[in-house]
């Protein structure tokens, strides 16, 4: 049941609960009882709604791979709060090989990102060199987990 659960709210999460419940066959106080239990454990987080970052004047997707100067506890937690704090910034992560961090950045265009660029991303203390990589279009991009 949680896992037909988990399965709809990923497809749609503005489902009321009356259909929701009747969609995977339980009732509405066993729904809210199992939704609270999901919410308590961790697995289902907050509610969002997804915004068309083309309709929202954000065309431009961009991966930046980041290289750091060092790898000290220090520098990586200041880049780290450094991306937290920019919206641009939609994900990161630290991964293996000859780049540290790769970066999902959306921004309404070329001179936007070039702002984020050259007077904000680079001029980090931490930051030794980044590589960039423009999306020309979106073929897949989703939210919905494969959960069996």
């Amino acid at each position: 049941m949680d896992r037909k659960l988990v399965r709809s709210l990923q497809k749609d999460a503005a489902l009321s609960q009356q259909r929701l419940a009747e969609s995977i066959g339980v009732s509405p106080a066993s729904l809210w009882r199992r939704l609270k239990s999901l919410e308590k454990t961790g697995l289902l987080g907050k509610l969002v709604r997804l915004v068309d970052p083309v309709a929202a004047g954000l065309s431009l997707d961009v991966i930046c791979q980041v290289q750091m100067q060092n790898h000290d506890e220090e520098t990586r937690t200041s880049f780290e709060e450094f991306v937290a704090s920019r919206g641009e910034i939609l994900a990161c992560f630290s991964t293996s090989g000859e780049w540290d961090y790769l970066l999902h950045i959306i921004v309404p265009d070329i001179a936007g990102y070039e702002r984020l660029l050259m007077e904000d991303l680079l001029r980090h203390p931490g930051v030794s060199q980044s590589s960039s990589h423009f999306a020309l279009k979106r073929i897949k991009h989703t939210t919905v987990l494969p959960i069996s």
